[in-house]
């Protein structure tokens, strides 16, 4: 059989949800690995069946109990994204806190040095208006090539090339559909 490096990662994706099921129906607790397993099968299953993104966000919660989770999970998986087949095509699904709020000291928790941390300090900044001219919602993740977001933000993409979000690594800004404002970009490094 010859599968596609995608198929070959939703099968992967599916033994390790598959394993934290059998650790779940023995009453023993799960761990990062396999919880972000599960809930992403999950929502891919939901995603398969047609299953509106937003009633979707509302079960993800409610998929692993947080009493059947080893200390630390939530605090070590603040968000998860995963990209879902729904039936229109294809969706980045982000998940805030899929396992519930974390403690902030907690087991796994990440503690910063000091009060404030300059993200890409020295790269050259612009403000730059966004529209959001689809009937859905859009993300768009942190380091995303901003010129080739979704086709249905309407921006200035030529004052885009080169820049991404001016927001923290691994997480993303959401336009909801009709929603206009104005953001911040900064220059991507390397040689782009």
């Amino acid at each position: 059989m010859h599968l596609t490096p995608r198929e070959q990662e939703r099968l992967t994706l599916f033994a390790a949800a598959e394993l934290a099921r059998r650790r779940l129906a023995r009453g023993a607790l799960l761990g990062a690995t396999e919880s972000i397993a599960l809930v992403c099968d999950e929502i891919l299953e939901m995603a398969w069946d047609g299953t509106p993104l937003e009633t979707i966000l509302k079960r993800v919660p409610g998929i692993i109990p947080h009493d059947r989770l080893l200390p630390g999970v939530a605090e070590a998986v603040p968000s998860l994204q995963v990209e879902a087949l729904f039936p229109h095509g294809s969706s980045l699904v982000h998940v805030a806190e899929p396992f519930g709020p974390a403690d902030p000291t907690g087991p796994g928790a990440v503690l910063a040095a000091g009060d404030h941390v300059e993200l890409a300090p020295g790269r050259p900044r612009a403000a730059l208006e966004i529209a959001n001219t689809g009937d859905r919602p859009i993300w768009v993740s942190s380091h995303f090539p901003l010129e080739k977001a979704n086709a249905a933000l309407a921006f200035d993409r030529d004052a885009a090339r080169g820049h991404r979000l001016d927001i923290p690594a691994g997480t993303a800004e959401r336009f909801a559909p009709g929603e206009s404002r104005t953001v911040t970009v900064v220059a991507r490094g390397g040689t782009r």
